[in-house]
């Protein structure tokens, strides 16, 4: 089971206040165990909201919004892409993780999509797409 892992944003990280030595130190110490346990997939941390942009989309109107963005809590400040056994194996490895900011903070973990979660829409050429692209993607 795939499952995205999302430390959740705070008002320290969207002022883009930097994280401790110590805090990298513990952080890099957690995503060697993940590694060696064949867990960790990808991640990283990402910028505060101020350096972002999304884009919005109505029919075929696309409108790009400048951050940075309200509501700290919904917001992401990083995440890893884990492949674990089931969700208690990711909440287990979560529990262990240091907490990512200096004060109080949550992670939020939500799995992947699988084809077959899909049904009657995946057919032999949509399932020939998606390998191919995940292929090619997994080369880059």
């Amino acid at each position: 089971m795939r499952v995205m892992v999302f430390v959740k944003a705070t008002e320290d990280s969207e002022k883009g206040t930097p994280p401790s030595t110590e805090m990298l130190m513990a952080m890099g110490r957690f995503n060697e165990e993940l590694v060696k346990a064949g867990i960790m997939q990808g991640g990283d941390g990402l910028k505060p909201t101020s350096a972002a942009k999304r884009v919005a989309f109505d029919g075929p109107n696309r409108t790009v919004i400048d951050g940075p963005f309200a509501e700290t809590r919904e917001l992401v400040a990083g995440y890893w892409i884990w492949e674990v056994k089931d969700m208690d194996e990711a909440v287990a490895w979560v529990k262990r993780c240091p907490n990512p900011m200096p004060g109080p903070s949550e992670i939020e973990i939500r799995p992947h999509y699988e084809m077959g979660d899909f049904g009657d829409a995946v057919t032999a050429e949509v399932t020939e797409l998606h390998d191919r692209t995940r292929a090619q993607s997994k080369g880059s």
